[in-house]
């Protein structure tokens, strides 16, 4: 390929990057392309949509035809790691850095690869001089850094970590010393644990960390009161369980980490969540495999893997990943959970129902099945079923911590469903009683008061609380629209309803009200647009059968304002 040409090619690619996600045979029928450009766009647009063994393959064909090119065959490559076939990843890593000896992640996963096999010197060699410019040089220097603690070297492991600081890295660089005192038995691990708890209490690998540390020094007592604060938060995690019985029945709880890829392995989930909350998805998926690669027993990289599938639609692969966890970790209820919600999205709403009874039944304290179960019932309108459901959850934790509102607030709706007010107005006004300013609560409760006629100014101020705690969720803001047009407020209506067709134009209840505040402002022409554009948007047909005799003979005369009980010292 000539010169010209393979810079065409290039830019190209790197146009095609930016392109929105599309099928692999959408990519080969609307762009009639040779078969190598063919190849390429539907790999990429595979790996876009996480649909990694489709991805590699089709790259792979793209970049073995234009095995020159630096561009297709980086992206093969990335391709590879992220459908965990790092070791046929490694040749073509070797050729990548033939082609562009500075490709950082080239570096990083042959690094990675060196330091599982202990050959510490080649990782050194290839991360040195990796640079801070981004999370992959940064992962580079951290690996080299692990290689410096494989050569019984934990100073200067400490000097390369140093160097790769700043201040944004601080605290995830702290971990990671104390991962490396830890695993070599130095005495810095205590004080270490303790600044990684101080930054991230409500993590419960640090906790972990942190309790087993002060364990294995033999201050139980103080391991101890480490997961009573994070337990008294409210939080849960399945690890947490085992070090407890260890402490209490007076043995060690063991290392965190017992060898230096386990240990190293935090670097990828780490970093991989964090590029995965950036939206660089991707990517994200290349950090978990090289952690899975490293230590392939961490059922937490596992989860956040399949949890990434999740989020691109890819729910028969993530259950696949969620089916490799062990049935005897403690993440394993998790995955069966996550498992029955994908059958749901397939789907098969009936058989996730199944699969979570089931599970509820070999675990009648699974709390994560418990509420999976009463929400598909409630969208699933079997409204007493997720009563029972909810109940139940109820029963289980006990209903008095702050975290329990969202049980009261979900059997307050199902409650409402099913036409019994009184017992949902209760439910919602205990989780007021144990979350105040909790918002979604605020807007069902404020606008069902309203709706009803009843404590009128009580309502008002619910509503006008949930606007100013979620400025910018358009459906609490149509609520306190559509509070004030049943007041016949209907200048401050329109006003309102406004800011929540900007946040959510396309859906029709908030246009249909909208339009019924324009016509009642008098802004006939105005009204019917809304009403209009309710019914392109609309789905279901609801809202379009509502607006058929408005479009033709708009809305009648407005009666009198409505007189409201208030009735909120009692309620």
């Amino acid at each position: 390929m000539t010169r010209f040409l393979q810079k065409f090619f290039e830019f190209f690619l790197l146009v095609i990057f930016s392109l929105a996600p599309i099928s692999a045979s959408q990519a080969q029928s609307v762009f009639r392309f040779p078969s190598t450009s063919g190849s390429f766009l539907a790999g990429q647009a595979a790996f876009q949509g996480l649909s990694t063994q489709e991805a590699a393959s089709s790259l792979m064909s793209a970049a073995r035809a234009e095995w020159d090119n630096p561009a297709a065959v980086e992206r093969a490559f990335a391709a590879l790691v992220a459908d965990g076939r790092i070791r046929e990843a490694q040749d073509v890593a070797k050729h990548v850095l033939e082609l562009r000896p500075d490709n950082s992640l080239a570096k990083l996963v042959l690094a990675t690869i060196a330091l599982k096999e202990r050959r510490y010197s080649s990782v050194l060699t290839l991360t040195d001089g990796v640079g801070f410019s981004d999370f992959i040089s940064i992962s580079g220097s951290i690996i080299g850094a692990w290689a410096y603690v494989g050569q019984s070297s934990l100073d200067e492991a400490f000097d390369e970590l140093s160097r790769t600081s700043n201040g944004a890295l601080e605290q995830f660089l702290v971990f990671h010393k104390a991962l490396m005192a830890d695993l070599v038995g130095d005495n810095r691990a205590l004080e270490l644990t303790r600044l990684a708890l101080e930054s991230n209490r409500f993590l419960g690998r640090v906790v972990e960390f942190r309790a087993r540390v002060l364990g294995n020094d033999g201050q139980s007592d103080a391991a101890l009161d480490v997961l009573d604060e994070f337990e008294l938060e409210g939080l849960t995690y399945p690890k947490l369980a085992f070090v407890r019985q260890q402490l209490e029945s007076g043995r060690l709880p063991g290392k965190f980490a017992s060898s230096i890829p386990q240990a190293a392995a935090e670097i990828f989930q780490g970093i991989g969540l964090a590029l995965g909350r950036d939206g660089n998805v991707d990517i994200a998926v290349v950090f978990l495999r090289l952690g899975l690669y490293l230590d392939p027993e961490a059922d937490t990289i596992t989860l956040s893997l399949a949890q990434f599938f999740e989020g691109a639609g890819r729910y028969e692969q993530a259950n696949e990943i969620y089916a490799s966890i062990d049935k005897d970790s403690g993440f394993k209820p998790e995955a069966f959970v996550r498992t029955a919600q994908n059958i749901n999205r397939l789907g098969d709403r009936p058989g996730a129902i199944r699969r979570l009874k089931n599970i509820i039944v070999t675990q009648p304290d699974n709390l994560l099945a418990i509420t999976a179960l009463g929400d598909l019932y409630r969208v699933d309108e079997q409204f007493d079923e997720a009563e029972r459901i909810y109940s139940m959850a109820l029963e289980l934790v006990g209903g008095e911590h702050p975290r329990d509102w969202r049980f009261f607030y979900l059997r307050g709706i199902v409650n409402e469903r099913r036409g019994v007010w009184e017992e949902a107005e209760a439910d919602f006004l205990k989780a007021l009683e144990l979350v105040p300013t909790q918002a979604q609560v605020l807007n069902y409760l404020g606008y069902s008061w309203v709706d009803k006629g009843l404590n009128l100014s009580r309502a008002l101020g619910m509503l006008e609380q949930a606007v100013s705690t979620n400025p910018g969720d358009g459906y609490i803001i149509d609520s306190l629209g559509w509070a004030l047009f049943k007041l016949h407020e209907f200048e401050q209506a329109v006003f309102v309803l406004e800011q929540a067709v900007r946040l959510s134009p396309n859906d029709p209840e908030i246009n249909d009200h909208l339009g019924d505040a324009y016509w009642r402002a008098g802004r006939q022409r105005e009204a019917r647009c809304q009403w209009t554009i309710a019914r392109t948007v609309d789905d279901k047909g609801d809202v379009c059968q509502r607006t058929i005799s408005k479009l033709e003979d708009g809305m009648p005369p407005v009666g009198p304002a409505p007189v409201f009980a208030d009735n909120s010292e009692n309620s």
